[in-house]
């Protein structure tokens, strides 16, 4: 497996004092012909994240349209979304709805930061609405301690979504441990939670997040961010599975590491993968967790 770096398409350039940095966990949207419209997460002076958007041609490389206002912004001090919107895909709900769901970050006094999952609805691909007001699925029995990221798909008559779980804030190595675990629906409302769905190990790949997943005819393909619990920061890796429930780590064999030198040379993380015009793209980011922009790379090689 192989892909090839195109480069660095969308530099975060931005006086709006909600999106003054980053442009984390992109997300493509297809407009028309070679044109997106990326969703990504910008933040404040704080580091308090909402959610904007650029219109890209990703062959050209050229920005069509770039608002300097957020589509929408974190939460009051009360909300489950206080403290920033980390997004993850779009899909259809069973009305045809479309959706976003989101990890919603919170800091209560001196407490550690934690995430629920929320649910954004999105309205002729330039409004976005908290649906509901409150967390869309919050910590229990299963999950504990905080969730992030999630990824949702309708495949086999059944919404499958694969999401981020903490197990610990911290391991013998120093390192949290964060897993992605799998969750089942038949309506995108009520879930059956199923475990831990990526293998982990400490040392090897023990703090993952933000999950992309595509479906062919190979099977599942599943493209993360993780840390080991060295001084090493974050690198995309990879996974496959024929059934979406039993999965083999294959992070030797992913194809996209860390460049020499530039924006993406200590850390690539938050990868999202689609098909454009029978291609393969993934638009991931680079240093401090995107506060540089994001880029694209293209698959060349199984």
């Amino acid at each position: 497996m192989k892909w090839e770096k195109i480069g660095q398409i969308f530099k975060t350039k931005n006086n709006n004092e909600y999106l003054v940095s980053h442009a984390s966990n992109p997300l493509p949207i297809p407009l028309k012909g070679n044109i997106f419209r990326v969703f990504y997460s910008g933040r404040n002076k704080n580091n308090k994240s909402s959610v904007g958007f650029v219109d890209i041609d990703i062959i050209d490389k050229k920005i069509i349209n770039y608002p300097s206002t957020p589509l929408i912004k974190y939460g009051n001090p009360n909300s489950f979304y206080s403290h920033g919107i980390s997004i993850g895909n779009l899909y259809e709900g069973p009305l045809k709805n479309k959706y976003i769901l989101f990890m919603g970050w919170q800091i209560r006094g001196l407490e550690h930061w934690r995430g629920d999952i929320g649910r954004l609805e999105l309205i002729e691909n330039n409004k976005l609405i908290i649906d509901p007001y409150i967390s869309f699925m919050t910590s229990d029995e299963e999950d504990p301690i905080s969730l992030s990221y999630p990824f949702v798909i309708f495949h086999e008559n059944k919404y499958k979504m694969w999401y981020g779980s903490t197990i610990d804030w911290i391991s013998e190595n120093g390192e949290m441990i964060h897993v992605i675990k799998y969750a089942t629906s038949k309506d995108a409302i009520n879930w059956e939670k199923h475990g831990v769905a990526i293998p982990y190990e400490l040392g090897l790949a023990q703090a993952f997040s933000r999950p992309s997943v595509i479906i062919d005819e190979n099977g599942y393909h599943m493209w993360f961010s993780y840390r080991d619990g060295s001084a090493r920061k974050y690198r995309i890796g990879y996974s496959h599975s024929y059934d979406g429930i039993n999965w083999i780590n294959k992070l030797d064999k992913v194809g996209i590491n860390v460049s020499n030198t530039g924006w993406d040379s200590e850390m690539i993380c938050y990868p999202f993968v689609f098909d454009h015009n029978g291609n393969r793209y993934m638009l991931y980011n680079g240093n401090d967790h995107g506060k540089y922009g994001f880029g694209l790379a293209k698959f060349v090689e199984k």
